[in-house]
């Protein structure tokens, strides 16, 4: 068997079925990105960018709770997040060709209708009749 980079795999099916299950809290994810930025927010570096706020006082805005939250049930079922604006994830899945691939998917999509191989990203997705 081909060295995987994941532990953990997914089948188109089950890939599906948690995309219904958390398609609310990927969505509340990218609604709280989006606060966070407006109140100026720096949620890789849990910083303001004005240098008030958390940087200075401890205290984060607590959307930052809810984000983090919202952050760990999705990557607890071992998903990647891959783009927290637009609510792209990926679940690792093997080919029938034994290949380790990526089921893309992103809000606005009603199930995973792409693909891409590892190396490729987002810019190599293919549609998921080609699996």
């Amino acid at each position: 068997m081909k060295d995987m980079l994941h532990t953990q795999h997914f089948t188109l099916e089950g890939a599906n079925k948690l995309i219904e299950e958390l398609k609310p809290v990927i969505v509340q994810m990218v609604k709280l990105k989006q606060e966070l930025d407006a109140k100026g927010y720096d949620i890789y570096s849990h910083q303001y960018f004005g240098g008030l706020g958390a940087n200075g006082t401890g205290a984060f805005p607590e959307e930052m709770d809810e984000f983090v939250s919202a952050v760990k049930i999705i990557t607890t079922k071992g998903i990647l997040i891959k783009g927290i604006d637009e609510g792209l994830i990926d679940f690792p899945h093997i080919r029938k060709s034994g290949d380790e691939v990526y089921l893309c998917w992103k809000v606005g999509e009603d199930k995973i209708e792409y693909w891409h191989s590892i190396s490729d990203g987002f810019a190599g997705r293919r549609s998921i009749e080609e699996l």
